[in-house]
């Protein structure tokens, strides 16, 4: 049975998305328009975002290069607007590489709910208790983990007042979020 891992911050984790971005680059070059590191505090998995200019010009050529650097792709139907790429075992992946259309607003919520965590440090500690509590309320249930962090991704990336996150109350169906972990304080 699995469980549910919380890491602290390893600055390793910077190092490691260096050489995984430039690798991606390489397997992607003739589509990729950007790579970004969206997030591994968790599990711990360092998971990255590569933006191309139309997902359909991802080709099996192009999975076969990313199968060749270690990254195995996992089709998710739930998922239409990004493909999907695990690195290590299933259930206990080191990497997670999402390719989403660069610039459509899947792809713009991942980078604002990144820079807005990244930005206000209250935040980022709420976040990383709410990881926590997840983690205590499921310790071998990584998918409900994931549904919850989910949630509270999209609802951070909502935007309200003057362009900040707006707060809001989550209800998974597998926790409910507090808003102050949501940074209803902001």
């Amino acid at each position: 049975m699995e469980t549910v891992v919380i890491a602290d911050y390893d600055p390793e984790w910077v190092r490691e998305y260096g050489q995984e971005k430039q690798a991606i680059e390489e397997a992607l070059a003739d589509i990729v328009a950007a790579v970004e590191h969206i997030g591994s505090t968790a599990k711990p998995i360092i998971d990255i975002m590569a933006g191309v200019h139309r997902l359909e010009a991802l080709t099996e050529a192009h999975i076969e290069r990313l199968a060749a650097i270690g990254y195995e792709y996992v089709p998710k139907p739930d998922w239409p607007e990004r493909r999907f790429f695990r690195r290590g075992r299933w259930r206990a992946g080191t990497h997670h590489l999402h390719i989403y259309r660069h610039g459509d607003p899947h792809w713009k919520a991942q980078l604002l709910f990144r820079d807005y965590v990244r930005a206000h440090p209250d935040i980022r500690e709420q976040y990383s208790q709410l990881k926590l509590e997840l983690a205590s309320l499921y310790p071998h249930d990584l998918r409900r983990v994931y549904s919850a962090e989910g949630a509270v991704h999209r609802a951070r990336a909502a935007p309200g007042a003057r362009g900040r996150p707006k707060p809001v109350l989550i209800r998974t169906g597998f926790a409910h979020v507090r808003p102050s972990l949501l940074g209803s304080r902001v």
